[in-house]
This record gives structure tokens, C-alpha cells and sequence, in this order.
């Protein structure tokens, strides 16, 4: 499983890394081949978002979301993917 984070307008964060790559890893479980990752952080008119790009299998699943918290982003765009 490979992920590679992007930060815009906002720090790079260890702990912020560390929870998607669990949520991320909640996914692998589902697949057979080895998932790889695009996460893109960052901060918009006081909103934080979250576009995630995920590739296994030959399909390509995508996804984009705004909230008040980072974390919550994170939750929500593993929700829609």
C-alpha cells in the first residue's frame, strides 16, 4: 500500500498522516491487489478539505470533501470512496 499526502495552506501533520493511513488501510482489506493512494489536505476559506484518489484492481475510485475539521474530512471522503 503506497500513499502519497499533498499539503496546501496548511502544516504537514504526523498525526493527521498516521489516521488516514489507518482509514486508508480499512479499504486494503477489501481488495486483493496492493492499493495506491493520492491524498490532498487543505485549507479554504476557514473549510478543510480533502480530495483522495485511491487505485486497486485497474479502477480508479475518487472522492471530495469540505468540513470545520480535518479528521472529519478524512472520515467523510473514506465514507463516499
Amino acid at each position: 500500500m503506497q500513499v502519497h499526502f499533498t499539503f496546501r495552506n496548511v502544516e504537514s501533520s504526523e498525526g493527521v498522516k498516521n489516521y488516514a493511513r489507518e482509514k486508508i488501510a480499512r479499504v486494503q482489506k477489501y481488495l486483493r491487489s496492493p492499493l495506491d493512494a493520492d491524498v490532498i489536505l487543505f485549507v479554504e476559506r476557514h473549510n478543510h478539505c480533502v480530495e483522495m484518489s485511491v487505485r486497486a484492481d485497474g479502477e480508479r475510485y475518487a472522492a471530495h470533501v469540505e468540513s470545520e475539521d480535518m479528521y472529519a474530512s478524512i472520515d467523510l471522503v473514506m465514507d463516499k470512496v
